[in-house]
């Protein structure tokens, strides 16, 4: 009875858990004071970053490098708790993002200039945002040729791996309009909820005009509420640092060391080529006249949360509070924008990634890769990035829909050992996935001639005295 109460009920059965467990307790203590000597928040993520690796890498050596780490007891348990504080962080998050996402874009159609063109604010985002993964397709097809990746794989047969049922893009489309609003919220249809908050928007503002003294009441509340939620989502953010050290730890000391070589050509292929379609959206802002080495330090903290938590959807409520206060972006641009790159054109997930797997299996089972095959790979991944939800385990459903799509989905079974390895290259798309929905608001509100330049180009404000 006792050891079953310590192994399954308090999980912590092995000194080693114990000690891993104060070591947490101890960096956590030095971060709260940096915090105490007004050490900048940046700074402070850094260092959880730097340390939640480190941790990653010394449960792994403890453990023997073993190929499972989860069949060691101490790790097991160790990993558990942490996941109690980087989990616990990431769920916050996304509990916020509902009522973010609804009360910001009725909050901006509300106060919108007289003359502001919604319409083109909608099509001009889904156009940059829909050619940006176009892009990043064609980056990853390019380096998958390049480097022959898969062309020395052996066929590896295992039906541990099989595709997700794909859905036709017009269904998929229909999908996003909310026929049931609060269907919506609970299945994280961003999209949807924009539109059903962006119809709410729209006819109260019409309203507003006949009744001012009836929907004065409705606009103070939505004011209220607006105020209410972002300094909700601040005092979230605070935590940021203690999740990013979890979170970090967790993912390393998950993952054996043996999976990882077996696919590091991929591994590091992906990385290369999410890195080089970063360098591509700094050009991007560059050719619209805004400095990426400003935006950069900017949006370092956010970016790190994103490939921390693996979650493009959960790091969404401090991607939109940078863009607007840190970089001068309108509201709603910042809202919408940011709010569709959750779902539709993910750079990372649905770009990158299932270009590099149509390569992949091409290669391994002989495959030849002519133009034509080219362009219809660039088509279904593009079209394909439409409604990919931006939370973890969405590897799948990219996969599914880029090979499928191609001719490639009887072989699906082939990419097992990528997916296996899943939560190590997560963590650069999602980074990828968010850095492209900020620079996508960034290029979009420029366009529209709406960014405060001069908010962009002051000192980098602490988001955790950010609550005005």
């Amino acid at each position: 009875m006792e050891n079953t109460f310590l192994t399954q009920f308090i999980s912590i059965s092995n000194i080693e858990t114990i000690i891993f467990l104060f070591v947490f307790i101890g960096i956590s203590l030095i971060l709260k004071n940096m915090a105490k000597k007004k050490i900048s928040f940046s700074t402070r993520v850094l260092f959880a970053t730097v340390a939640g690796l480190i941790i990653g890498f010394v449960i792994q050596a403890v453990s023997g490098f073993v190929n499972d780490p989860s069949s060691v007891s101490f790790v097991r348990e160790t990993t558990l708790w942490y996941r109690l504080i980087g989990n616990g962080f990431v769920g916050f998050i996304r509990m916020l993002v509902i009522p973010l996402v609804m009360v910001s874009i009725i909050h901006v159609i509300l106060h919108m200039e007289e003359g502001t063109h919604v319409k083109k604010l909608v099509q001009r985002g889904i156009v940059t945002t829909m050619g940006m993964v176009a892009v990043a397709a064609i980056i990853g097809l390019l380096f998958g040729i390049l480097f022959h990746i898969g062309g020395d794989a052996n066929a590896i047969q295992q039906e541990s791996a099989s595709a997700k049922e794909i859905v036709p893009v017009v269904t998929t489309l229909l999908n996003l309009i909310p026929a049931n609003p609060i269907e919506a919220m609970i299945q994280n249809n961003i999209v949807g909820i924009v539109i059903f908050s962006t119809f709410i928007g729209l006819a109260a503002r019409k309203m507003q005009k006949k009744y001012p003294d009836i929907l004065s009441s409705f606009i103070h509340l939505i004011d209220a509420l607006h105020k209410i939620v972002i300094s909700m989502a601040l005092m979230v953010i605070k935590a940021m640092p203690y999740a990013v050290l979890a979170l970090l730890a967790n993912t390393i000391a998950q993952r054996g060391i043996s999976s990882i070589i077996e696919v590091g050509k991929f591994i590091i292929l992906i990385y290369v080529s999410c890195g080089v379609m970063m360098v591509v959206q700094l050009c991007m802002l560059a050719i619209y006249k805004v400095n990426p080495f400003i935006y950069l330090k900017k949006s370092f903290s956010t970016l790190l949360l994103a490939f921390t938590s693996r979650s493009s959807l959960g790091v969404l409520p401090a991607t939109i509070e940078v863009l607007e206060k840190e970089m001068g972006v309108s509201s709603g641009t910042a809202n919408f924008v940011a709010s569709f790159g959750t779902t539709a054109g993910m750079q990372g997930c649905a770009g990158i990634f299932p270009a590099l797997l149509i390569v992949y299996v091409a290669n391994t089972t002989g495959m030849t890769i002519d133009f034509s095959f080219f362009l219809m790979a660039v088509l279904v991944i593009t079209i394909g990035s439409i409604g990919i939800a931006g939370i973890p385990g969405t590897s799948t459903m990219a996969a599914s829909v880029g090979l499928s799509g191609t001719g490639l989905g009887g072989y699906f079974s082939f990419i097992t050992p990528i997916l296996a390895i899943d939560p190590i290259i997560d963590m650069v798309r999602t980074m990828l996935n968010v850095s492209g929905s900020m620079t996508n608001a960034i290029l979009v509100d420029r366009q529209l001639g709406l960014m405060n330049m001069e908010i962009y180009h002051n000192k980098t404000i602490d988001l955790e005295k950010a609550d005005d």
